[in-house]
């Protein structure tokens, strides 16, 4: 998603017969991408026969042609001005005209709601002369100045680039002088001098006086609307809310209506539901004698909506008739903006208005029960991201807390514990009783086990994909990463921000969702969606929150509609059970590495460096009981779905001891002549095996080709343990996964030892076991000889994280803390490839694996079990290409439910997700 500027227009004009300005009259809300969405809606309204002020829409396409050359098209003043006869023809006057002007607002308004863009200006076509001209017509002179000095400072601050605060400054020092509370205090002598004053601050810091000719104002606004799209704050906000940067804005002129003409004017903004909360019912703000801009600014206190009906009741009942006809129109929650001009009202702009994550849900069913949208369109209401919002405790909005700084937020929630900085202590503690925050400057894999004590975890270092962040996602425990300002010192045991000083066991909190980190405990209060999903609260139940019953039905809407089946990333029995609770359809991926951490580390290593038969025979024996335990817990707890088991596939070095650490202990013990034959002889061994990319190195395949008997330990552990829960009168359904492979020949090899073992166990239990054998495919020859790995392979699972690292050619634990940031913000990611697909690299791979794979054997099983099957968008490309399964981390099992089910129910059946 690019910043650049498009390159599909040429450096010359746009087509001849291309049309770039549409009157309020010939649009409609389908048209945003054209006319934006204030323009679409305003022209919708138009249609509906609401009380619209005329006008017209400069399209988007007249914006890209002026981002791509620099200038407008050639057609556009000639269009404008036509539009403009056709707008002064209407209202019997002529822009600006010195006895009775038109006036008219100018407003940005792109596809996407977007608050970086250009701020409105109101009353284009005052002049020195038009002034007298309004105040004879309205009959109120203090008006007419001012509304002339409101359009000086907005076009001045907006247009023109000046400081804002010099004409706040000087309407303040306006104010003290009359001793007013507020503006409206000033009469009409105090606004002329304010005029002056402002036309003054005009000229020393634009570098040139107020243009007096109404047209050139209208011309400046529209350029200067054109050049907000590529301003700063625009992009960040397109990369935050990943909205292409080559859409362009469209422009949108208004003829002008007032608010600001005495108490039986006004201006406000109204939903016809509670963006909070969902609730229906009158919600709003209403300010009388004021134009928009003094709602937003808050220079006055407003009103509740509800009051206009004692202030203004014929105006109120229309408003409430109209907000009816919108809702119903849009089938939505609409957010209204309007004007009352001495008590005639006047519909500004509506659309579907934004709301909490909670009130989506609530406003969905609702307007389901009510018979305006149906299930499908239901689903498009809501997301995954909303859902997942809803699932995390939060700290209490309303209590006091003290801000230490702020990183990024990886992994939703909020957590309070004692400060700890190490895993041993976390684990410690943890068992002891204590809540605890594990803070590091990074995380690595021998975090584990502390990562698991604590109840969130805190880096100086990394991103939203580093370790920290996937793992805790994948626990679903809240992080925060990469808070720079944290200054970790993990030898002395302490935090430092500033001159704040955190000594471990100090109170910490974290907050997930904001990536904000405060001293203290700040109070949370818990998700009851959680409670949900946990089976600890019924939708049913006369006790039931209402938002759990609006996200129970989503769900099940979701459920009826996938086709998607959805599998959990689970390791041991716990996370298995966690995972069938939130509905899980089976396990997609059990990492076996992650079981001989801890006490089991040592075995392994043994096995790694024995150097005869007889010793790798004794360490395999230790192990094989040890797995074949973890393997029943496992089927057990999955009894009847399917459970993907992964062979090892660890880099080698995280088995091994530390090069560095075990050089220094052999150097020091030789130094004072204290010679230790086994750390010698275990030093020569990790010299050997050293890899300088460990990640690239002897993992995978080629570990259990490499270390006779690994592989074959692990298929007999899956076999025994399988037989033994049929034994029991289980239903253990296991598929062995060979990690890593490149080509068909290695999976050939693994595969027949594989079936030799199961065959043994068949003998030696008398149980028929049916276990089948596949493949990760996660290397791009892997995806590119799908078809002849296909022969050897029942299914395929696509490891996205590998995959991704070897397409893009780079270590997701490094680049993170590198140039990903500076990506980021120059437009090449529009999102990081590890958080969202990269459809056009990855997914090509992915989509022509499947294919190939599928030719070769018609029902191949085709899933993914990389952190993308959890991520929304990921789910909908999955959805396109024809997975039959996704499996992801347990706390995102319902994300990836409601995302495959928003999939299917796509109205073109594509599973795009814009």
């Amino acid at each position: 998603m690019s910043e650049s500027k498009d390159t599909h227009v040429a450096a010359g004009n746009a087509p001849q017969d291309q049309k770039f300005v549409y009157d309020f009259t010939e649009g409609n809300k389908d048209l945003k991408g054209l006319l934006g969405g204030k323009g679409a809606n305003l022209a919708e309204m138009t249609n509906l026969g609401l009380p619209v002020p005329p006008g017209f829409t400069i399209t988007s396409e007249a914006c890209k042609v002026y981002l791509a050359t620099g200038t407008e098209p050639a057609a556009l003043r000639d269009e404008v001005s036509a539009h403009l006869d056709a707008l002064e023809s209407a209202m019997g006057k002529k822009l600006g005209q010195a006895d009775d002007p038109l006036l008219v607002s100018v407003r940005s308004g792109a596809k996407f709601s977007m608050p970086g863009m250009m701020d409105t200006v109101l009353n284009i076509g005052l002049s020195d002369k038009s002034v007298a001209g309004l105040a004879k017509q309205s009959g109120d002179e203090r008006f007419a100045w001012d509304s002339y000095r409101r359009l000086i400072q907005m076009f001045g601050k907006t247009v023109l680039g000046v400081d804002g605060d010099h004409f706040e400054e000087a309407l303040e020092d306006a104010k003290r002088a009359k001793k007013a509370a507020t503006d409206i205090d000033l009469d009409a002598a105090d606004l002329k001098k304010l005029v002056k004053q402002f036309k003054k601050i005009v000229t020393r810091d634009a570098g040139r006086d107020f243009p007096q000719d109404p047209r050139e104002q209208m011309d400046l606004a529209i350029r200067s609307v054109f050049e907000s799209w590529n301003t700063d704050r625009a992009k960040l906000y397109r990369r935050q809310e990943r909205i292409p940067g080559d859409l362009g804005t469209a422009v949108n002129i208004c003829s002008m209506v007032f608010g600001n003409l005495g108490p039986d004017s006004g201006t406000g903004v109204a939903f016809t539901r509670d963006p909070a909360s969902g609730h229906q019912g009158v919600y709003g703000d209403y300010l009388q004698n004021a134009q928009g801009e003094d709602v937003v600014a808050g220079i006055r206190n407003t009103v509740p909506l509800a009051d206009l009906e004692t202030i203004d009741k014929k105006s109120y009942d229309r408003l409430m008739q109209i907000m009816e006809i919108l809702e119903t129109h849009y089938r939505d929650l609409c957010d209204i903006e309007f004007t009352i001009e001495r008590g005639e009202l006047w519909m500004l702009q509506t659309r579907v208005g934004k709301r909490t994550a909670g009130a989506a849900f609530r406003i969905a069913t609702q307007l389901v029960d009510q018979g305006l949208i149906d299930e499908a369109e239901a689903l498009q209401r809501v997301n995954g991201a909303q859902l997942a919002q809803l699932m995390f405790p939060r700290f209490d909005d309303g209590a006091k807390a003290e801000l230490l700084g702020r990183g990024i937020a990886a992994s939703p929630g909020a957590a309070v514990g004692k400060a700890v900085f190490d895993s041993y202590t976390a684990v410690k503690w943890s068992r002891s009783g204590e809540r605890v925050i594990l803070i590091r400057r990074e995380t690595n894999p021998d975090d584990l086990d502390g990562m698991l004590a604590a109840e969130g975890i805190l880096t100086s270092r990394g991103g939203k994909t580093s370790h920290a962040a996937v793992v805790a996602r994948g626990m679903g425990k809240t992080c925060v990463c990469g808070a720079e300002e944290l200054e970790v010192d993990t030898k002395r045991r302490r935090m430092t921000v500033g001159k704040t000083v955190i000594e471990e066991g100090d109170l910490v909190s974290v907050d997930g969702s904001t990536g904000k980190v405060y001293l203290g405990e700040v109070p949370v209060v818990p998700s009851p969606v959680v409670e949900y999903f946990e089976g600890r609260m019924h939708a049913g139940a006369d006790d039931a929150d209402e938002l759990v019953e609006a996200v129970h039905r989503m769900m099940a809407y979701a459920d009826r509609r996938r086709r998607l089946r959805v599998r959990a990333n689970a390791d041991n029995a716990e996370d298995a059970l966690r995972a069938r609770r939130f509905g899980a359809q089976g396990i997609g991926l059990c990492r076996t590495e992650h079981m001989f951490l801890g006490e089991r580390r040592a075995m392994v290593e043994r096995l790694i460096l024995a150097d005869t038969d007889d010793e790798r025979d004794q360490a395999l024996k230790t192990l094989l009981p040890l797995q074949k335990k973890d393997f029943v817990e496992l089927f057990e707890a999955m009894d009847g779905l399917p459970v993907t088991v992964r062979l090892l596939d660890p880099p080698l070095h995280e088995f091994l001891p530390d090069i560095t650490e075990l050089s220094v202990r052999v150097a020091l013990a030789e130094s004072r002549e204290d010679h230790n034959e086994n750390d010698l002889r275990l030093l020569q061994a990790v010299h050997k095996l050293h890899e300088q990319n460990p990640m690239l190195g002897l993992r995978g395949v080629r570990l259990g080709l490499v270390i006779p008997g690994l592989f074959a330990m692990q298929v007999r552990a899956i076999a025994e343990a399988a037989a033994e829960r049929k034994h029991a009168k289980g239903d253990p359904r296991a598929e062995i996964m060979i990690p890593l492979v490149g080509t068909v020949q290695e999976l050939e090899i693994v595969r027949d030892e594989a079936e030799q073992v199961i065959a043994e166990v068949r003998k030696a239990t008398g149980i028929d076991l049916r276990l089948s054998l596949g493949t990760m495919i996660e290397l791009p020859r892997a995806a590119l000889t799908a078809g002849q790995i296909a022969e050897a392979a029942e299914f395929f699972s696509f490891g996205t994280n590998d995959l991704t690292q070897t397409v893009w050619g780079f270590s997701r634990d490094d680049v993170e803390a590198s140039f990903f940031t500076a990506y980021l913000e120059k437009g090449i990611f529009g999102v990081s490839p590890f958080e969202t697909i990269d459809m056009d690299g990855v997914g090509a791979l992915v989509r022509s694996a499947c294919e190939a794979g599928r030719k070769t054997r018609p029902d191949l099983k085709l899933g993914i079990c990389g952190e993308h099957g959890g991520d929304p968008e990921s789910v909908h490309f999955f959805h396109q290409v024809g997975l039959d399964y996704v499996s992801c981390s347990p706390f995102r099992i319902p994300v990836a439910r409601l995302e495959a089910g928003r999939a299917a129910a796509q109205p073109d059946g594509s599973g795009d997700s814009r």
